[in-house]
């Protein structure tokens, strides 16, 4: 989602060694500062009226803290021959494929294997696996959703990183392909919970019964996706 017009971004240098966003957003009601696992970066909210400057000073008392959650966050994992790779949660290692008749990619006996130059790997992995998601994730929506007499009308992936999944009024889902590197019984919370929406289009009290009743693991995987959601954005 893209910063409204009564928005403005700026870019500062930081003591950080990189670059640290600037952030002027209507409802904040205080100075913030935000960390973003998915992007490694760090942005520094600021309520309206209140000077660059301020900012800044503030983020001068915060080095320390910020230096600390950047050095926390998973180093990134290339998609690269020898690099071990969680598909539906079970490490898979990538292997060079000498076949010359064998797909560009196939993942069997535990491992990704993929032909041709070694330059190659990095996009021919991740596109496997996003067409990877976007079948499994299809076909456990169409699932879930026959259990409550409801239909699916469409299931994209994207590499969104602000929620795991979504659901329009019109049956469309979409989730996030990264959520391929999850366990099973997690995406499942997943889909679910978008399956639910089908039904109740908000977040009261009818919607998170109707989710239990799809997922006896609602609570764990919530945890789950809060503590490894880093984890799950530095693969490839």
């Amino acid at each position: 989602m893209g910063f409204r017009n009564n928005r403005r971004q700026i870019t500062a240098a930081d003591d950080l060694g990189g670059s640290i966003a600037i952030r002027v957003s209507p409802r904040a009601r205080r100075i913030a500062l935000r960390v973003d696992a998915a992007k490694r970066k760090v942005e520094l909210v600021l309520p309206p009226g209140v000077p660059t400057a301020h900012g800044l000073r503030f983020l001068a008392t915060k080095q320390q803290w910020v230096s600390a959650r950047l050095a926390a966050l998973p180093q990134p994992v290339p998609f690269d021959e020898g690099v071990v790779i969680p598909v539906l949660g079970i490490p898979h290692p990538i292997r060079r494929e000498t076949d010359p008749a064998a797909p560009p990619v196939t993942i069997r006996d535990g491992e990704i294997r993929v032909r041709g130059d070694r330059a190659h790997i990095g996009h021919r992995v991740r596109d496997h696996l996003i067409g990877m998601a976007r079948r499994d994730f299809a076909r456990r929506a169409r699932r879930v959703a026959t259990r409550i007499n409801r239909s699916v009308t469409q299931v994209t992936v994207r590499d969104t990183k602000s929620r795991w999944g979504s659901c329009s009024g019109k049956g469309n889902l979409a989730f996030s392909w990264r959520l391929l590197f999850a366990p099973e019984w997690v995406i499942d919370y997943v889909v679910a919970h978008e399956v639910a929406h089908l039904v109740e289009m908000n977040h009261g009290a009818r919607f998170w019964r109707l989710v239990e009743s799809l997922s006896a693991d609602s609570a764990a995987a919530r945890a789950w996706l809060k503590r490894y959601r880093s984890r799950l954005f530095s693969y490839g």
